[in-house]
């Protein structure tokens, strides 16, 4: 682990690591179905501070290893992002199954629990990822399902060849892609409570008016959407309002 303390890494790196699938935050490359609702720079913008809160949330776990898997171009500007307590590491191959295969292939050695999740979900209860790492102890898999089709995080305890097969990534479909690969591999599977990411202007207006009841949960996010609702009257989505 990248750490300047030698101390709080080692009680960072216990069997459970959690990582986050991240992108550099670059315009053009992140968050690009929100750019109907919000102009590209901000949308960069808005996905740095998610970023920013959702690796503040996998540290809040406390004991749990935290590391950042990404596209190997992204490594540098991450590190200086992340800080030194989250590990960076660039994933073997292109795209989310890629990504997914060499998160699995790179921290499942030795028994130790592994749970992936999206860079976008700093709204998600801590909760919900210590209940991952819980049920891994009883199952092979674990899958967080989003309302939309797919899933905003998966655990496993190995890396299973096949798994990440790239059919229906990224789709409605990828869920029910992945169940069905992990029964031929006749794998166990736990599911986490449903949830949602943020894809779409319903899902931004959605965060908006959770944050805004408790900023606490993603402050910085919160802080971002409060500010561009006041600066930018003319280009609220939805009726017109991120408050909403």
């Amino acid at each position: 682990m990248k750490s300047s303390n030698g101390t709080r890494a080692r009680l960072r790196d216990g069997d459970r690591t959690l990582v986050v699938m991240a992108k550099a935050p670059r315009p053009g490359m992140v968050k690009t179905r929100l750019t109907p609702s919000l102009p590209g720079e901000a949308v960069t913008e808005f996905y740095r501070c998610l970023l920013h809160d959702t690796i503040a949330l996998a540290l809040s776990l406390g004991t749990v290893k935290v590391a950042i898997m990404c596209p190997a171009p992204d490594i540098e500007e991450l590190e200086q992002l992340a800080g030194d307590d989250v590990e960076v590491v660039a994933q073997k191959g292109e795209g989310l199954a890629a990504g997914l295969t060499s998160v699995f292939a790179y921290f499942a050695a030795a028994g130790r629990r592994v749970v992936a999740f999206n860079s976008d979900s700093p709204h998600l209860p801590v909760q919900v990822l210590a209940g991952a790492f819980v049920a891994l102890s009883a199952h092979d898999v674990v899958v967080g399902p989003t309302h939309d089709g797919g899933y905003y995080l998966v655990g496993a305890k190995a890396a299973h060849p096949g798994l990440f097969d790239s059919d229906g990534m990224g789709t409605k479909s990828a869920l029910e892609a992945l169940l069905a690969r992990a029964h031929v591999l006749k794998l166990s599977v736990s599911f986490s409570e449903p949830f949602y990411d943020i894809d779409v202007e319903g899902d931004l207006t959605r965060l908006a008016a959770e944050l805004r009841v408790d900023p606490t949960r993603a402050p910085r996010t919160a802080a971002w959407l409060e500010q561009w609702n006041r600066a930018t009257p003319q280009l609220r989505t939805g009726s017109g309002d991120l408050r909403r």
